[in-house]
């Protein structure tokens, strides 16, 4: 084995990281600080109800086949996906029903039924993000941004106008559609990179192509059967996976990494791989010497993503409104980005996602029953929120507002476990309890988010949701595969 690189955190990136040196031959040691690997994406099991908590809606299958791929193996040996279709129930506050589907004439039939006009249109912006996907991909999502000649060249700027970084995507929309239901099952895209749709660029606009067109997934098992089998891949390819170990400081010498501090100690390494928020990263565990391109005063600048409150009930009955993913949204679409990011307190009337994995697998809740993990958007930490006082009381208005749509029974439930923001800086350090690292809500953040490679000390990568290319679960597991590309040819040659 080659070199000597220590992965802090073992989420999808730095598994995916791992997997993709360990394959070239490098020395790799990941060290997680909680007692299972997975990051954000934990599995829970609680009287015979299975949930993932964390990631659930699943895209982007290559991401993932990547990982495999590089390393030689076939994926379906370690993890079987399955399609899903429709992908994703859309229900409306007046009741109206959309299926988001594969198939066009089917979106078409559905949307109109409230909008012939939106119908009409749905054709022409398909295609449009058909295109601003291709364009990602081609100039944006497979390559790391390492200096300003990858930045700044002609290609880039050329792309960059093509997709209109300036325009909103609200705005891009509301080019093609009117009505508020189409306006808002386009825009929640916005919320898969932590962001608002009044705020954040068109560029998302592209997930409409990815989910619809090339599919949305779900995982034999579970989600959390994909960090399973990317363990069981590392751990064959010689990685070494410690659990409960906190790194306290990532040491530096004379500009460079020289290891890690841990509670068990020091553990020396040639390169450092951050597997995690990298505004946490630079605050906690970088003394701020050595860290003058990411002091404290540039963090604050940064404004967090969205985070998430999560409510995971397992209850004896079922519900024929429900597929494996269904959003409910409510009367009113864009006063809840409004609480989020400039009250930075929950949403009176929020959108409600359920993912409901036994409605597809057998065996994920005991007969008869469901098992469902329930998210709504919240905001970050802030002091104009404390969840300390309000989790049971806004627990029990989600409750509430899933009554009033007809998923009854919810508080006699066999398993109610909340999980808050609070919960998830606590757990994972993500930095204000953030669940993309950094919005989108802005060009710059969009498009010049923080570098995979350190501006300060050399030898320290990152991966992550924070970091280039962005956000979401295929998109951190590409980053992984990107940093570990890299990091494998300069180590090997």
């Amino acid at each position: 084995m080659k070199g000597n690189v220590i992965i802090i955190g073992a989420g999808f990136g730095g598994l995916s990281c791992a997997i993709r040196l360990a394959s070239q031959g490098v020395q790799v040691t990941i060290l997680e600080r909680q007692e299972r690997v997975g990051g954000k994406l934990q599995q829970i099991e609680q009287n015979g109800y299975h949930f993932d908590r964390g990631p659930s809606t699943i895209t982007m299958p290559a991401s993932f086949r990547s990982v495999f791929d590089h390393a030689g193996v076939g994926m379906e040996d370690y993890v079987q996906l399955y399609e899903l279709e429709p992908r994703t129930r859309n229900i409306f506050a007046d009741g109206t029903v959309v299926d988001l589907s594969g198939n066009r004439e089917r979106m078409k039939e559905q949307i109109a039924a409230y909008s012939p006009e939106d119908a009409a249109r749905y054709d022409a912006f398909m295609d449009e993000s058909a295109a601003l996907y291709a364009e990602a991909n081609r100039h944006f999502l497979g390559k790391l941004l390492l200096s300003p000649k990858d930045k700044y060249n002609f290609r880039m700027l050329r792309s960059l106008l093509r997709v209109r970084p300036t325009v909103k995507l609200d705005k891009l929309l509301r080019s093609y559609f009117q009505h508020p239901h189409t306006l808002a099952m386009f825009g929640r895209y916005a919320t898969y990179v932590g962001s608002s749709p009044y705020q954040a660029p068109s560029i998302f606009a592209m997930m409409g192509h990815v989910e619809a067109e090339e599919g949305i997934y779900g995982v034999k098992g579970g989600t959390y059967q994909l960090i399973e089998a990317m363990t069981r891949l590392a751990q064959e390819k010689g990685v070494q996976i410690i659990t409960g170990i906190e790194v306290r400081q990532i040491v530096v010498r004379n500009g460079k990494v020289a290891g890690v501090d841990t509670n068990q100690g020091f553990r020396e390494a040639d390169q450092v791989i951050a597997n995690g928020d990298v505004l946490s990263v630079n605050r906690l565990l970088i003394a701020p010497e050595y860290r003058k391109q990411m002091s404290d005063e540039r963090i604050r600048k940064y404004e967090p993503s969205i985070s998430g409150f999560v409510t995971l009930a397992g209850v004896r009955r079922q519900y024929e409104s429900l597929l494996h993913h269904t959003v409910f949204f409510p009367e009113r679409y864009e006063p809840e980005f409004d609480h989020i990011f400039r009250d930075r307190k929950m949403p009176a009337d929020p959108t409600i996602y359920i993912c409901y994995s036994g409605y597809s697998e057998a065996g994920m809740a005991p007969a008869g029953a469901s098992n469902l993990f329930i998210l709504v958007n919240a905001p970050y930490l802030s002091d104009s929120w404390h969840w300390d006082e309000q989790m049971d009381r806004y627990g029990e208005l989600v409750l509430e507002k899933l009554t009033e749509r007809g998923i009854m029974g919810l508080k006699q439930s066999d398993v109610l476990i909340r999980y808050t923001p609070q919960h998830i800086e606590r757990d994972t350090l993500a930095h204000q309890g953030s669940i993309y690292g950094i919005s989108s809500n802005s060009v710059k953040q969009t498009f010049m988010r923080p570098g995979n490679k350190s501006k300060d000390v050399k030898g320290l990568w990152y991966v992550g949701g924070t970091t280039h290319p962005g956000g979401g679960t295929p998109i951190v597991t590409l980053s992984g595969q990107l940093v570990g590309a890299q990091l494998a040819s300069e180590i090997v040659t």
